[in-house]
């Protein structure tokens, strides 16, 4: 899957945000990137660097929680395989976050949200 809008990052305000390994997560695609950017597409490749938009920047950001993995050639491969990875990792998180009070999951939501990104302070 993909998503590359700032909606598709503004709906995951979640517990748990996973991604297959192979989609792409941004608030813009990298096409549109390098257009605005370089006024010129053919800058996609170094749009979609500069993003860390891939599964694995993701996790690493904190912006994923768990990266799933998919069959050999890509998840449109076999949906069945795809959706029961979906279905086994939702469950185990579900029953992980059932256990947890409303006040602990919304501490630890603020939390997690707060700490993606970077804030600089000073005089502009």
């Amino acid at each position: 899957g993909e998503g590359g809008s700032g909606g598709a990052l503004g709906v995951a305000l979640a517990d748990r945000v996973m991604i297959l390994e192979n989609a792409y997560y941004s608030v813009i695609s990298p096409e549109g990137c390098a257009a605005i950017l370089w006024k010129d597409r053919a800058f996609s490749s170094d749009a979609a660097e500069a993003l860390k938009l891939d599964a694995s920047e993701l996790l690493k950001l904190g912006i994923v929680d768990e990266i799933l993995s998919e069959p050999t050639g890509g998840a449109h491969r076999s949906w069945d395989e795809v959706a029961s990875t979906v279905e086994e990792s939702l469950s185990r998180e579900l029953s992980k976050l059932s256990k947890s009070k409303s006040e602990n999951l919304i501490s630890a939501r603020y939390e997690k949200f707060r700490s993606i990104g970077q804030f600089v302070t000073g005089s502009p």
